[in-house]
């Protein structure tokens, strides 16, 4: 199978790139630098220098591809909807490329954040939530089904973990606790994360590639919902930081986020896919250091 990745050189493109190599298979990876792209070639796969406003090369690989996985996104809340525009033009692109092909395009999403219940793979993201804007783009994703498309979501929890994670939510969190000088957590630190090992989440993307039904929506969700409380333990523990209640407003746009009780759950997908998380929890690398060593 020929495999062709956005976001390659990234977190989870990368731990995917690695699956997909060691399994046999031939990736080619969008990179936007040379760093990115060297990155790709020393895991094993093919870099093209692009970035997601290149449509042309885009939808030129995902038609050379038996198999598409998006999960490239700029993260910039400045232009924030801009980004969003963006991508959902450039899905619409590929879509009327692959028509008609039963190929695969899975894309990366989020898991809802439903306060009061868990949320399942059957529930919607809100527009009108934090991360509202991107629930078009993944309205377009699954849009694709129709088109004779084998297009699939893979929602990621808030913390995608692992060692050597340097740019997700909980070393965002460890980074800002330093700088408050407290290992903090919102309230009474009752609320809970969603939480994924980073090779759990790329052995599902993997096996969505494979053979997700059109129009499925699945959840990379290794634990329904670590206590936030417990995290801020646990690194206080590891930094010698005092673990504190602080005001939402102290932590900027970070704040909402960590406060929220957002756990979901990923029966329907463990069923669907055989998929069995089986990797490391969040407590257990924190516990081994991996973002406070």
């Amino acid at each position: 199978m020929r495999v062709f990745i956005t976001g390659a050189s990234g977190w989870i493109g990368s731990a995917l790139t690695a699956e997909l190599v060691a399994a046999g298979h031939d990736v080619t990876g969008l990179a936007r630098s040379e760093a990115s792209a060297a990155k790709i070639t020393a895991a094993g796969g093919t870099a093209v220098r692009g970035d997601m406003q290149d449509h042309d090369l885009i939808v030129s690989e995902a038609t050379k591809a038996d198999a598409v996985a998006h999960l490239a996104f700029t993260l910039d809340f400045a232009a924030f909807e801009e980004t969003v525009d963006n991508e959902v033009d450039l899905i619409a692109k590929i879509g009327t490329a692959l028509e008609g092909t039963g190929k695969a395009f899975v894309a990366a999403s989020g898991t809802p954040i439903l306060p009061g219940r868990v949320a399942t793979e059957e529930d919607v993201l809100d527009p009108a939530g934090p991360a509202g804007p991107r629930a078009r783009t993944a309205s377009a994703v699954l849009a694709l089904s129709a088109k004779g498309i084998r297009s699939a979501l893979v929602r990621m929890p808030r913390s995608v973990h692992g060692e050597g994670d340097q740019n997700g939510l909980v070393a965002a969190l460890v980074a800002l606790d330093r700088q408050l000088g407290a290992a903090a957590y919102i309230g009474d630190g009752q609320n809970r994360w969603p939480a994924v090992h980073i090779s759990d989440a790329a052995r599902l993307f993997f096996l969505a590639l494979k053979n997700a039904p059109a129009g499925s929506v699945l959840h990379a969700v290794g634990e329904e919902g670590v206590v936030m409380r417990h995290v801020a333990d646990v690194i206080a523990a590891k930094t010698g930081l005092p673990a504190a209640a602080v005001e939402p407003e102290q932590l900027g746009v970070f704040g909402a986020l960590l406060g929220g009780d957002q756990p979901s759950s990923a029966i329907m997908t463990r069923q669907l896919m055989s998929w069995e998380p089986s990797g490391p929890t969040l407590l257990e690398d924190l516990e081994a250091g991996h973002y406070t060593d």
